[in-house]
């Protein structure tokens, strides 16, 4: 039947196993006459376990799961078609099976030779990992079973199909069921699952949303396939912190972990109209990064606003407030903001760095101090003022370590401990201190 005859929409129907009722009825009331009350426990008198983490070997991909894999946990991870998913688990399978535990790779998109011609690439210690290539559930929940590996990597969950439903594979019924039967595999024989999933041409997470909720991690693999610097970010972590973020680099022999991302970001920067450095926080890593701005005449009616690393809505929430207060106007203007390095930063202690670009890079005075760049952090309220943003310490250690002397950052934020920091309390503030002469001056010239 293709049109619903409850709702009367088209192509909504899904199939779903129903299992068989059980013996008991239920009664009045909808309570159970077979079923007898579970007693509630204190959450004081529950035990919990010391749980030992797996390490994968990858610091950067510990780092997001929270200190490691845990024994019987699911993990989701997505992203852009070759961004380097298969290549990371790969990798990450081989450290793993070289430290003595035993894994698993199933995949659905390729073949087993498939798989050895990038195996090869990434060396001898990933031709040691068991693969199989299969697409039916049954069968993968069958040789989970009788291999009992201690991590076993799916790739991917749209390409599995359960012989219980005769929808096609990616279909919403089809997913749900994959993920819930590997869920409840997981639980028992404590074997940690990593589902690979497909992504929209949005790059959320294609599926259906339940499948978010059931899994106990959700890793997003982000970058851009012309650049080699990729970012693997927590969405949601049951273990660990949702702000941690892992940087990896694409290289001939396949992904490799940046110990220092903040270097690689900044090595490039100069002090020129446009230019900022930005001190920020991913979790708990403090990363430096460059915030390049461009300013252009435009003869489109409304002027663009292309954001490549920054939201799109904060930057026009940041140019709005930078006009009301003392700011250069730019309502004729095309205003492009992009992250250097092609991260993506998504606090919003980045508020200050985006308005400091804008204006260097409509007025074309350089944000730099004796020859040297200059940084800053904090994020913009409605009115103008700078709001105070977390780990500010941290940042201005990060910022020294490059050789920052100066850094603007809001008043409410620093202490007076803290060195090389410029508090400001407002955007007007941290206009007049970012550049040595005032903004009018350098419109009218």
């Amino acid at each position: 039947m293709g049109r619903c005859p409850g709702c009367g929409e088209w192509n909504t129907l899904q199939e779903e196993p129903v299992e068989p009722p059980g013996r008991g009825r239920e009664g009045r009331g909808g309570r159970s006459a077979s079923r007898e009350p579970a007693k509630p426990v204190p959450l004081s008198d529950v035990e919990a376990p010391a749980v030992d983490r797996l390490r994968t070997g990858s610091g950067e991909l510990d780092r997001v799961l929270g200190g490691g894999i845990v024994p019987g946990s699911i993990v989701l991870m997505g992203g852009s078609p070759g961004i380097g998913k298969s290549t990371l688990m790969s990798a990450a399978l081989a450290r793993v099976q070289k430290s003595g535990r035993s894994s698993l790779y199933v995949s659905g998109e390729e073949s087993a030779a498939q798989i050895r011609l990038r195996a090869e690439r990434l060396g001898p210690l990933a031709l040691a990992v068991p693969v199989l290539a299969e697409t039916s559930l049954e069968t993968v929940i069958a040789t989970i079973e009788a291999e009992r590996p201690e991590v076993c990597v799916i790739d991917s969950v749209q390409t599995l199909h359960s012989e219980a439903l005769t929808g096609a594979a990616g279909s919403v019924g089809q997913v749900r069921e994959v993920a819930a039967r590997l869920e409840r595999l997981a639980r028992a024989l404590g074997t940690a699952v990593i589902l690979v999933g497909h992504v929209t041409k949005d790059g959320t997470l294609a599926g259906p949303r339940v499948l978010e909720h059931a899994v106990d991690c959700v890793l997003q693999f982000e970058g851009e396939p012309q650049r080699t610097y990729r970012t693997l970010r927590a969405l949601k972590n049951r273990f660990g912190s949702t702000n941690e973020i892992g940087v990896f680099e694409m290289r001939s022999g396949g992904l490799t972990e940046v110990a220092d991302p903040s270097e690689r970001f900044v090595r490039e920067a100069e002090p020129v109209p446009g230019s900022c450095l930005l001190c920020a926080m991913e979790g708990s890593r403090p990363l430096l990064v460059e915030v390049q701005a461009l300013v252009a005449p435009s003869d489109v009616v409304p002027p663009r606003r292309i954001a490549n690393g920054v939201d799109r809505n904060r930057l026009s929430l940041v140019l709005a407030v930078l006009a009301r207060n003392g700011g250069p106007l730019l309502g004729s203007a095309d205003v492009f903001v992009s992250v250097a390095g092609g991260v993506r930063i998504e606090e919003p202690g980045a508020d200050l760095a985006i308005a400091l670009a804008v204006a260097s890079a409509a007025t074309g005075s350089p944000l730099s101090s004796a020859g040297a760049p200059a940084g800053c952090f904090g994020e913009i309220g409605l009115t103008g003022e700078l709001r105070y943003v977390a780990h500010a310490e941290r940042r201005l250690e990060e910022a020294a370590r490059f050789g920052l002397e100066r850094v603007l950052a809001p008043a409410r934020t620093i202490e007076s401990h803290m060195q090389g920091a410029v508090a400001v309390s407002t955007v007007r503030e941290a206009l007049a201190a970012a550049f040595e002469e005032p903004l009018h001056v350098k419109r009218a010239a």
